[in-house]
């Protein structure tokens, strides 16, 4: 079907551009009759890949930034994008946001208490952990993850009490050594597998 849609608009047919819903707060007598509890508990079913995502310290910030993100995936090849989401209440974004660049770093299966660290709050995430920069941003790159990702922020969308943040991908690499080389940090029914 992709690929149908894909040939159909190299032809040079026209296409018809929808118009863009009207955005807007979400009132509380608008919202699902689900519980939150019960929607984290079923969609704890679903297992995600772990990844970390940094930025270098924008200017008048006194260090990188990071944080825990298992809502990471690729969006698009041509451009290459990728997006991930973050609460709103985040006190990490704003200071990504800020530097207006980033590094998705996909966690091994070996480093959950580093994502552990980079899951919690008011600490220094980057005391004792190895890193260089990406080389496009400048985004702090750690050593031993399964892959990298280096973006610029290309749009911020919203999404509910979330932040949907695409990244145009500048460069990106994956580890080759024995250490990089294995599996997959996951995460399902809230904890690592």
């Amino acid at each position: 079907m992709a690929a149908a849609a894909v040939r159909y608009l190299k032809v040079g047919r026209p296409v018809e551009v929808l118009p863009r819903p009207e955005l807007r707060c979400v009132r509380e007598d608008e919202r699902a009759p689900v519980d939150p509890d019960e929607f984290r508990r079923v969609l704890g079913n679903f297992a995600s890949g772990v990844t970390i995502v940094t930025a270098p310290a924008a200017e008048g910030q006194s260090g990188p930034a990071g944080f825990a993100c298992q809502s990471f995936s690729s969006l698009s090849l041509d451009p290459p994008l990728v997006a991930f989401m973050v609460g709103r209440t985040s006190t990490t974004w704003p200071r990504i946001a800020h530097a207006g660049v980033f590094c998705v770093n996909v966690l091994s299966a070996g480093q959950g208490p580093l994502c552990r660290a980079f899951a919690r709050s008011g600490t220094d995430k980057f005391a004792g952990v190895e890193y260089d920069a990406a080389p496009v941003s400048g985004a702090p790159r750690l050593t031993g993850t399964l892959a990298w990702i280096d973006c610029a922020i290309h749009a911020v969308h919203t999404g509910g009490d979330h932040l949907i943040v695409v990244g145009r991908v500048n460069a990106l690499g994956a580890g080759d050594d024995d250490a990089t080389a294995g599996q997959p940090l996951l995460f399902h029914k809230g904890r690592f597998v």
